[in-house]
């Protein structure tokens, strides 16, 4: 079995949504030091690297990360190429690769091409899904997307349409999946965020796998 890893390793250097901190990292013990043992203390965003959404991100009273199901973060997905975009990913770029009965679907933009979660610092100008894109979605059915940088949502839309959208049809959505090196096609996805009981988001490690 073939297994891709598509989490975007977390750092101090990790690229971020602006305002929100980076991570900060300290070894409170250290065998280098001549501690028994080493120990390190993170302090993070929920929105930090690859991450899962809650609900509750937009919807009040929606649902927080503990609540999350993880049938629908776990189970076949198909990746669609979608380097070819040049704006946001539209309805149309959407009915043209046929997603319609997907479940779990994951897009490869422009963003992995340019590798913008590798980069120093943020660019505001990344590919995202598009409100009617967003509608679209919900009316095929899907249950949850992935996308390859920090946000579903376009960086000029302050009204957050995308994810009032998906969050408010109770879509799930993953965020910042580190696409460069994967190939579009149908396999499993794995994508666990941390169980952070009240939270409206967690980094989590995820992964594509399919038989070699």
């Amino acid at each position: 079995m073939e297994i891709v890893d598509i989490t975007a390793p977390i750092s101090p250097r990790s690229v971020m949504w602006p305002g929100d901190e980076p991570p900060f990292h300290e070894f409170t013990s250290h065998t280098d030091r001549g501690d028994p043992n080493t120990v390190s203390r993170w302090s993070l965003s929920a929105h930090t690297g690859t991450h899962v959404d809650a609900r509750m991100h937009f919807i009040p009273e929606g649902w927080s990360m503990e609540a999350l199901d993880l049938a629908r973060v776990v189970g076949p997905c198909r990746v669609v190429d979608a380097t070819h975009v040049e704006g946001h990913i539209s309805r149309e770029d959407l009915e043209a690769a046929g997603v319609a009965g997907t479940a779990r679907l994951i897009l490869k933009t422009r963003n992995s091409e340019q590798r913008l979660l590798e980069r120093d610092g943020f660019t505001e100008g990344y590919a995202a899904i598009s409100h009617e894109a967003a509608e679209y979605l919900v009316e095929i059915g899907v249950e949850t997307v992935g996308v390859d940088f920090l946000s579903v949502e376009p960086f000029e839309d302050g009204e957050f349409h995308t994810h009032h959208t998906l969050l408010g049809a109770d879509l799930v959505i993953l965020e910042g999946l580190a696409l460069a090196g994967v190939e579009p096609g149908e396999y499993v996805l794995a994508c666990l965020p941390i169980k952070l009981s009240g939270s409206d988001g967690a980094p989590a490690r995820a992964i594509l796998m399919r038989d070699s």
